[in-house]
C-alpha cells in the first residue's frame, strides 16, 4: 500500500521529530572543502541569561529563512550559532544570589565568584540555545561558539594587545553612570529611567565685572559647587555680547567663563546653561570642546568630599537642601517651580545615580570609523537593505566619540593589563605605569626590563564592554586570529540579519573592527528588520511588561505557524510588524491562521496521496516530473504555468529579502491557485470511472506541484514541509527536504494567455457562486446560466472553460450568447470583467418567499436611511461633530441608498 499521511497533524510530536533528526544526523553540518558558493550568517547572539522572546523568535524565522533557501540552492551553507556571555546580566544576577546569602562578591573573593558564574552557566546557560532548537535553526551546532570560549577569549587577547600597541586603546577619564547604594558603574541598560515630580531652582551668576548677572536653572543644585563655565547659543541676540567673559561662581568664589556652545537651546528655560564637566555626560562634552577643568565634588558613597568645601562629607540630597538654602541666604536664588522629569535610576541599588569622573580604558574611534566610512563611501560596502539604513549608520559613524571599554564587573574579559603598583605605593592610581600583554609572564619581562626584578604587578580588575568581543563575533567564531579553513571559507560573511535598534551599539563596532583587523568589511549585506510590537502596537519591553511570551504560542499553535505568522507580516524591510494577541488567553488570531495553513497543508497533501491509493497505477515518487506537454488538459497546463511563475517570483522575492512577500505569494498560490481552484477542476477525473490516462496525468501533475510547493515552503515551515514530503517521497530521514535542490522556473512552461483565460473562467465562477448564496441556494441545487458578451474572445474563453464552470457552480444549462434576445425577467444578474452573467430564479426557487427576504433587507436599509437622516437633521451633531465625521455620515447615507435603489429594482423585476 502507497504511505499516507495521519488524518490530523501532530506539531508537537512532528516538530520534536524532526528536530532531533536534524540535531542526530548532523544535517546542517558544513564541511569547507565541499566547494560551491560560500553563504554564511552568524547568529547575532542572544545572551547565555536569556529565554526565548518575541524578537528572538522573529529574528531566528528570518535568518533560518534565508539560511535554508540558499542551502536547498545548493550554497555551501553555514548558519553558525552562539551566545554572548552577558556581562551584566549574568553579574545581576549572581549578586542577588549572594545578597541573599548575606554576602557580596567581595565576600567571596573574584576566584570564588568566577566559580559560581561557570556554574550557573553550566546549570541554565543552555536554555536559549534548546529554545533556538525548539524554532528549527538549521544552524551547524558542531561549531556553537560562546563569548568566553577558549579560542574567541584568545581573539579578544589579541585585539586587546594589538590595538593597544597601534595607539588605538589608551587609558583615561570618562563618565560613568554610577550606583552609590552598590558603589559600582552601571551600564545604559542597567539604567532605568523614572518619571518624577521634582523641582527646577533658578539661580543668578553675577559677572565678575559687576556689570549683571546671568541666571541658569538646575534640577540638581548641589552639582553647582564644581560649576566651570556657563554655556550659551552663540546665536542668541540676548548672551552672545557676554561669550569671553567671566562670573564669579556663588558660594565657592571661582571665576568661571562664559562660553558659546551650539548644543544649548536658545528656546529652553533661560538660554544659560551651568557647565558641570565632572557630574554630566553633554557638560563633560562640552568641557572637552571648551578645555574646560573637571572638577569632581562627589564621593563614590554618594557624599560630597573636599572639592565642595563647607558641605563636605554631606549625604548628596542633604547637600542639595543645604545649598539651596545658602544660595537663599545670599540673595542668589531667584525661584523653586515644580518639574516633572525624567530621572535615571540604578536597577541594581534602586537609587538615582550619578554621573561619576571615573579612569577607564578607551578605543580611539576616529581611524577605524573613517576606514568604515570609506568602504560605505566608495564601495557601499556593507550594503544596507532597506538603504535608508546605509544613511543612519554612515551619521553614526561621523558622530562617534572615543569607546569606552572597561566595566567594573568581574564576570567577562579581563582586561590584559598589569600595573606595577611597586611604583605607586601599592595602590593602583590614575597615574600607576601599566603594561598591556597577553599574559602575566609577558608583563612581567616588560615590567622587569623597566623597573628590575622587584617589580610588584597587579592585573586591572576590570572587564571588557562585551560589545568589544561581539565587534569580534563575525570572524572570531570562525578562527581568528588563526588563518582556519572555515575563515578562508566562509569570511567575510553572506548577511547580517539584524534589528534597527542595535546599528549603532553592533554594526559599527562589528565593521569597525573586522575592518580594522581583517581589511574586509564583515559581511556583504545588512538586513535590518523591524520591532515585534505588542496588541497595542507598543515596542515590548520588561519595563512596560508587555513581552509576548512565542513559546506559549509554539505550545498553542506550532513553531510552523509562528514562524510563517512572523515572517508573512514583513512588508517591506526594516518595518515593524504587529501580532494580535489576547493577553487573557495567550491566543493569536494572527498565528491561528498560520495554523489553520498548516493544517490545509496537511489536508490537501493527505488528499493528493490518497488518490495514489485508490490508482490503478503507481506513481514513481522517486523522480517526480510533469507529464508529456502533449497529454496535458488545459487545467494541467494552467497550474503548470502559475506554478512556475510563483518559482520564479518567490525566488525573486527572498533574492531580494521580500521574505513577506514571498511567503503571502506561497499563501495564495497553495491555498487559492492549486487547492481552491485546481483540485476542484480535476475531481472529476480523479473519479473511479473517469478516463485513466487522465487520470494518471492529474496524479502526476498534482504530486510534481505538491512536491515544489512543499520546496518552496520550506524555508517558511521547515517541519510540515519536512513531514509530508517525507512521506510523498518515500525518503529515509538522511535524505530530507531541507537538503533537496530548491525549485527553478521553466519558462517554456509559463503562459501569461492561459492566465488571463483562467482569471475570466474563476472570476465567472466566483460571481456565480455569489448569485447562488444570494439567492440561498443550496450547493446541491442545480442551476441554469446566462453568459452574454459582446467580445468573441471571452466568448471563446467562456466555451472551452463550459466544462470546469458547470462543475464549479453546479450549473445544469450554461448558454453564451453576444445578445441576449430579450431581457430575461425573474433572475438576479452581475458583471464579471465585460460579461454579463445572469441566474434565472424561476423553478428554482420560491420567488415569493425571495422577493419577501428581499423586502425585508429593504426594510432594514429603511430604518438605517431614516437614523441616519436623524443624525444630519440634528443641529447639535453638526455642530459637535468634526468635519470627517459629518462627511462619513453622509457617505453612510449615500451608500445606503443606493443599496435601497438596487434591491428595489430587484424587486421590481418580480
Amino acid at each position: 500500500m502507497t504511505a499516507n499521511l495521519p488524518p490530523q497533524y501532530d506539531t508537537k510530536t512532528t516538530e520534536a521529530k524532526w528536530q532531533q533528526i536534524w540535531e542526530t544526523n548532523q544535517t546542517y553540518k558544513v564541511d569547507p572543502a565541499k566547494g560551491g558558493k560560500p553563504f554564511c550568517i552568524v547568529i547575532p547572539p542572544p545572551n547565555v541569561t536569556g529565554s526565548l522572546h518575541l524578537g528572538h523568535a522573529f529574528e531566528q524565522s528570518l535568518i533560518d529563512a534565508l539560511i535554508r533557501y540558499h542551502r536547498m540552492c545548493g550554497d555551501n551553507t553555514l548558519f553558525l550559532p552562539g551566545t554572548d556571555h552577558a556581562s551584566i546580566a549574568v553579574q545581576t544576577i549572581l549578586e542577588k544570589q549572594l545578597k541573599a546569602e548575606g554576602k557580596t562578591r567581595y565576600d567571596v573573593g573574584r576566584e570564588k565568584f568566577l566559580e559560581r558564574a561557570w556554574e550557573w552557566k553550566a546549570e541554565s546557560g543552555g536554555r536559549i540555545v534548546n529554545q533556538l532548537k525548539r524554532m528549527g535553526v538549521s544552524a551547524d551546532w558542531t561549531r556553537e561558539r560562546f563569548t568566553l570560549d577558549e579560542g574567541l577569549s584568545a581573539a579578544v587577547l589579541e585585539a586587546f594587545v594589538r590595538l593597544h600597541k597601534d595607539g588605538l586603546i589608551y587609558r583615561g577619564q570618562y563618565l560613568v553612570n554610577w550606583c552609590p547604594a552598590s558603589q559600582s558603574a552601571v551600564s545604559d541598560l542597567e539604567v532605568e529611567n523614572k518619571e518624577t515630580n521634582g523641582n527646577l531652582w533658578y539661580f543668578c551668576y553675577p559677572l565678575s565685572d559687576s556689570s549683571g548677572y546671568i541666571e541658569v536653572a538646575t534640577t540638581r543644585p548641589e552639582t553647582m559647587l564644581g560649576d566651570t563655565a556657563v554655556a550659551v547659543n552663540p546665536k542668541d541676540e540676548r548672551y552672545k555680547h557676554l561669550i569671553g567673559k567671566t562670573l564669579k561662581l556663588p558660594i565657592v568664589g571661582r571665576e568661571i567663563p562664559i562660553v558659546g556652545d551650539d548644543f544649548v537651546e536658545a528656546e529652553f528655560g533661560t538660554g544659560c546653561v551651568k557647565v558641570t564637566p565632572a557630574h554630566d555626560p553633554n557638560d563633560f562634552a562640552m568641557g572637552k570642546r571648551h578645555n574646560l577643568p573637571l572638577i569632581n565634588i562627589m564621593n563614590k558613597d554618594g557624599t560630597l568630599n573636599e572639592n565642595a568645601g563647607e558641605f563636605n562629607g554631606q549625604e548628596r540630597f542633604a547637600a542639595r537642601r543645604n545649598v539651596v538654602a545658602k544660595l537663599e541666604e545670599l540673595g542668589n536664588l531667584v525661584k523653586i517651580e515644580a518639574y516633572k522629569h525624567t530621572v535615571p535610576y540604578s536597577e541594581r541599588g534602586k537609587v538615582p545615580i550619578e554621573p561619576l569622573l571615573s579612569t577607564q580604558w578607551f578605543v580611539k574611534i576616529r581611524p577605524m570609523a573613517d576606514n568604515c566610512l570609506e568602504h560605505l563611501d566608495n564601495q557601499n560596502s556593507p550594503e544596507f537593505v532597506p538603504q535608508r539604513w546605509g544613511k543612519v549608520y554612515r551619521d553614526w559613524l561621523v558622530k562617534l566619540q572615543d569607546w569606552c571599554i572597561s566595566r567594573q564587573l568581574w564576570w567577562g574579559h579581563q582586561i590584559p593589563a598589569w600595573y606595577a603598583v611597586s611604583e605607586s605605593g601599592d595602590e593602583i592610581t590614575d597615574n600607576t605605569p601599566f603594561f598591556v600583554a597577553k599574559n602575566e609572564e609577558e608583563a612581567k619581562a616588560q615590567a622587569i626590563e623597566q623597573f628590575g626584578i622587584d617589580v610588584k604587578l597587579v592585573r586591572d580588575p576590570d572587564v571588557l564592554d562585551t560589545w568589544f568581543s561581539a565587534g569580534l563575533w563575525p570572524f572570531s567564531t570562525l578562527g581568528w586570529p588563526g588563518n582556519t579553513v572555515d575563515l578562508e571559507a566562509y569570511y567575510p560573511t553572506s548577511t547580517l540579519v539584524t534589528g534597527y535598534d542595535i546599528i549603532f551599539f553592533w554594526v559599527a563596532r562589528m565593521t569597525m573592527m573586522a575592518g580594522y583587523f581583517t581589511g574586509k568589511m564583515p559581511f556583504k549585506d545588512v538586513y535590518i528588520h523591524g520591532l515585534v510590537l505588542d496588541e497595542n502596537g507598543k515596542k515590548q519591553s520588561k519595563s512596560a511588561n508587555n513581552g509576548i511570551d512565542p513559546l506559549l504560542l509554539i505550545d498553542k499553535y506550532g513553531t510552523d505557524a509562528l514562524r510563517y505568522t512572523l515572517v508573512r507580516e514583513v512588508v517591506g524591510a526594516g518595518q515593524d510588524i504587529r501580532i494580535q494577541y489576547n493577553r487573557k488567553t495567550d491566543e493569536s488570531e494572527s498565528v491561528e491562521a498560520s495554523r489553520n495553513f498548516t493544517n490545509k497543508i496537511w489536508n490537501a497533501a493527505r488528499f493528493v496521496m490518497l488518490n495514489f491509493e485508490s490508482a490503478e497505477f503507481k506513481i514513481d515518487r522517486d523522480n517526480l516530473t510533469t507529464p508529456a506537454i502533449e497529454s496535458l488538459e488545459v487545467a494541467d497546463k494552467w497550474i503548470l504555468s502559475r506554478f512556475h511563475q510563483t518559482v520564479e517570483q518567490t525566488r525573486d522575492y527572498i533574492d531580494r529579502y521580500g521574505l513577506g512577500e514571498a511567503a503571502k505569494g506561497l499563501y495564495e498560490f497553495f491555498w487559492g491557485d492549486f487547492c481552491d481552484w485546481y483540485i476542484e477542476l480535476v475531481k472529476s477525473r480523479l473519479q473511479e470511472d473517469a478516463d485513466p490516462n487522465s487520470k494518471l496525468v492529474v496524479l502526476q501533475t498534482l504530486a510534481f506541484v505538491l512536491d515544489g510547493i512543499l520546496k518552496l515552503l520550506h524555508p517558511f515551515m521547515p517541519h510540515v514541509t519536512a513531514e509530508i514530503w517525507q512521506t510523498l517521497s518515500e525518503s529515509d530521514d538522511r535524505n530530507d527536504i531541507s537538503i533537496q535542490p530548491y525549485p527553478t522556473s521553466d519558462a517554456s512552461l509559463i503562459n501569461p494567455e492561459l492566465d488571463r483565460e483562467f482569471d475570466l473562467l474563476i472570476g465567472a465562477t466566483r460571481t456565480i457562486r455569489n448569485l447562488r448564496a444570494e439567492a440561498d441556494l443550496k450547493r446541491a441545487i442545480k442551476v441554469s446560466i446566462i453568459l452574454q458578451s459582446d467580445s468573441a474572445a471571452e466568448r471563446e474563453i467562456l466555451e472551452r472553460g463550459k466544462t470546469y464552470l458547470c462543475d464549479l457552480a453546479q450549473i445544469e444549462n450554461l448558454t453564451i450568447v453576444d445578445k441576449l434576445a430579450e431581457e430575461p425577467t425573474r433572475s438576479i444578474a452581475s458583471v464579471y470583467a465585460t460579461v454579463q452573467i445572469i441566474l434565472p430564479l424561476t423553478g428554482v426557487v420560491d420567488l415569493e418567499a425571495f422577493k419577501a427576504k428581499i423586502q425585508k433587507k429593504i426594510d432594514k436599509i429603511d430604518k438605517e436611511i431614516e437614523s441616519i437622516r436623524g443624525r444630519l437633521n440634528n443641529a447639535k451633531f453638526i455642530e459637535r461633530a468634526t468635519p470627517e465625521v459629518v462627511q462619513q455620515t453622509k457617505d453612510m447615507l449615500a451608500e445606503a441608498e443606493k443599496q435601497k435603489e438596487i434591491l428595489q429594482e430587484r424587486l421590481n423585476q418580480f
